[in-house]
C-alpha cells in the first residue's frame, strides 16, 4: 500500500474503496485505468478486513467475563 498507509483510517479507506467500486461499475475507464483501481481497491479491501479482524479481536478481549458478544447495529 501506499507510504502514507499510518494516516489512514478505516473509514477514509473504505470511502475511498466505495469511490473506486463507482468508477469501476460506471465504466468509462480505460483498461490500464481500471487495472490501476482494481488493484488499489484489492489493497484497500484488505486493509479494511485487517482493521475489522483487529477491533472483533480488540472487542472480544475486553469482554468481562470471557464470553464472545454479538454487538447489536443500531
Amino acid at each position: 500500500m501506499e507510504s502514507s498507509q499510518e494516516n489512514l483510517t478505516f473509514e477514509t479507506a473504505l470511502l475511498e474503496l466505495q469511490n473506486i467500486v463507482n468508477q469501476l461499475e460506471d465504466g468509462d475507464l480505460t483498461l490500464e485505468k481500471s487495472l490501476q483501481l482494481f488493484e488499489r481497491g484489492q489493497q484497500l479491501a484488505a486493509y479494511c478486513a485487517k482493521q475489522l479482524d483487529e477491533a472483533t479481536l480488540k472487542i472480544e478481549q475486553l469482554t468481562a467475563d470471557g464470553e464472545i458478544i454479538e454487538l447489536q447495529a443500531d
